[in-house]
């Protein structure tokens, strides 16, 4: 079996492509598995690290802009749309692949398509609630629509052939066990641990109204342990707003970070996790079984995050608050109302563990091998 995997621009958008390398691998060890992203691109370095071989094309988005600089782009973006046919049929046929699969991102848009003209066997992943563009384009070309959940379904053309999978989480995360996570941070059975995090640069919405929930639970709840990641571009700004709202930032209590490298112990600890909506952290957060409060973010394509975010809300499994009426008053009022009940957390715990799928991975790589 040869394998290509299309996808890029952002990680929810190439972890889940190297789930599915991976999970294809253990089923079949004599597959051969290459991918396709752009070059000098986060794809390249994730598929790099992982040791699978790399096509490169060069594909950019459109900016909705008449701005000089966003006309200059969208002139190479058309430059790059013209050339990319001739660039993904030589892919095509320097690998001769027996299915080729999109996961999302515009440099998955020219090969899958190419792949459905070539008579290729095609499928797409599909990881938000609320489908991408490229995906949208593509699910009426290909052979297999492989949903993350059901509610995207509604929002593609109706010759699309969908099958409901999940998204592929991390065996690090489904394998860690609360017991033995609180321990190892020092947490006691009596202790409630609140885990936030904004994504890797950070996001400023969040971390001010974690600060002011940092100064509402060091003078109100004893019993609060929170651990936050204020990203890589956010210490100044966070730092200061502590200190303004005198808070200690030393307290034992806190646990304050750039990054959380060590992700699947911090969640799996946590009794109530403060985020944004990506898909994979949903998917994540549910195979879990945490309790959220999601804050999607306002500025990725199509607003993914907040129909990401509505799915785990309607479960029961999350509350939801639009950045735009993000204060740190109601942040605290829905916290303070949480921890003060602890059968509501574990009730939002288990509505958002009934609707995980943990073994998206093998029922993609299924799908894939029925394919062929």
């Amino acid at each position: 079996m040869r394998l290509l995997l299309a996808g890029g621009g952002t990680a929810g958008h190439i972890n889940p492509a190297l789930a599915i390398a991976e999970a294809v691998k253990r089923a079949r060890p004599d597959a051969q598995i290459a991918f396709v992203g752009n070059q000098n691109s986060m794809e390249e370095r994730l598929v790099g690290r992982a040791g699978y071989p790399f096509y490169t094309m060069r594909v950019r988005g459109f900016y909705r802009s008449f701005s000089p600089s966003a006309m200059a782009h969208n002139f190479d973006a058309v430059r790059c749309l013209v050339g990319a046919p001739s660039r993904a049929k030589k892919i095509l046929r320097e690998f001769s692949p027996d299915i080729v699969v999109g996961t999302g991102g515009y440099v998955s848009g020219p090969i899958v398509q190419q792949a459905a003209k070539m008579g290729i066997k095609t499928a797409i992943h599909e990881q938000n609630a609320f489908p991408g563009v490229t995906n949208k384009l593509l699910a009426k070309e290909v052979d297999k629509v492989l949903l993350a959940v059901p509610a995207a379904e509604q929002y593609l053309h109706p010759k699309g052939r969908c099958v409901i999978t999940g998204n592929p989480v991390r065996q690090s995360v489904l394998a860690a066990s609360k017991k033995e996570a609180r321990r190892a941070l020092g947490l006691g059975e009596w202790e409630t641990c609140i885990l936030s995090f904004g994504g890797s640069l950070g996001a400023r919405p969040i971390n001010e109204v974690v600060a002011d929930l940092m100064a509402y639970t060091q003078k109100n709840c004893p019993q609060v342990r929170h651990i936050h990641a204020y990203g890589g571009s956010g210490r100044a700004a966070f730092m200061e707003r502590l200190r303004q709202n005198g808070v200690d930032a030393q307290n034992e209590r806190l646990d304050i970070r750039e990054y959380i490298e060590d992700m699947d112990r911090c969640m799996a600890a946590a009794d109530l996790v403060i985020c944004r909506a990506g898909a994979i952290t949903l998917s994540e957060l549910e195979a879990a079984g945490k309790a959220a409060i999601l804050i999607p973010s306002p500025y990725v394509a199509e607003n993914h995050q907040y129909h990401n975010a509505m799915v785990l809300q309607k479960a029961g499994g999350a509350a939801v608050i639009e950045e735009k009426d993000l204060t740190g008053e109601l942040l605290i009022k829905k916290v303070a109302a949480l921890i003060a009940d602890p059968g509501e957390l574990a009730r939002w715990g288990h509505a958002s563990s009934r609707i995980a799928i943990i073994d998206a991975a093998q029922r993609i790589c299924r799908e894939l091998l029925a394919m062929v």
